[in-house]
């Protein structure tokens, strides 16, 4: 079985989890792991991972399945970071939704869905892997499926709802407020692409967060 795996940022956190995943498939699991629609060619499975490019029709249309990963109880939490969005709002439990890619924005029938635990002590980089190995786990489920002949499932419109994209910005905090209040905020910031920050005394800082070894 051919599997291709676009994830268009080689930077972004997820890409080693890939490279791993790739490195494990034996037996008749082929896997190309891309970082462009120029590399696009044909295949059995088509997999978008933490991808920012618009892919067409055209693009789609090479593979007998293209899947999307999720990180929401779709159609709830459509757009853009929806776990940071959901983590920000308190949620501890979590939904990872595997899609099926189509031209509306995260409308496409659902194939699988798993939940994953982010508890609040959890920082960055914990959340990341807790989201990560979800991920995994949910591209193997849909291989699996797939062999089993199975077929993904409709989303319910009327339940929709749409997350706006994060920006550099959403990584500023107020220091006047309390550290308790600053916290979800902080543990969700990207230190090395979106660091928390705030400006005081007409200078701008940075912020790191890490636990500490006991």
């Amino acid at each position: 079985m051919k599997v291709d795996v676009l994830c268009s940022d080689p930077l972004h956190p997820v890409f080693s989890y890939l490279q791993s995943w790739q490195d494990k498939q034996t037996g008749d699991i082929k896997v190309r792991l891309l970082t462009d629609t120029s590399e696009l060619s044909s295949g059995a499975i088509l997999f978008l991972v933490s991808c920012n490019q618009i892919l067409t029709a055209i693009d789609r249309a090479g593979y007998d399945h293209v899947m999307v990963l999720h990180a929401s109880d779709l159609p709830v939490g459509r757009g853009w970071s929806p776990h940071i969005w959901d983590i920000l709002a308190g949620k501890e439990t979590l939904t990872l939704s595997l899609i099926a890619a189509e031209d509306g924005v995260d409308t496409g029938d659902i194939w699988a869905k798993c939940l994953f635990q982010v508890p609040a002590h959890m920082l960055y980089d914990e959340i990341n892997h807790a989201l990560f190995s979800a991920e995994i786990s949910l591209m193997e489920a849909g291989i699996r499926m797939v062999r089993e002949g199975a077929r993904a499932t409709p989303q319910q419109e009327r339940d929709a709802s749409y997350h706006p994209p994060r920006r550099p910005q959403d990584s500023k905090v107020d220091p006047k407020l309390p550290l308790e209040d600053l916290f979800h905020q902080l543990r969700v910031a990207d230190p090395d692409r979106f660091p928390a920050f705030f400006d005081l005394h007409g200078t701008t800082y940075e912020i790191s967060l890490k636990k500490r070894k006991r």
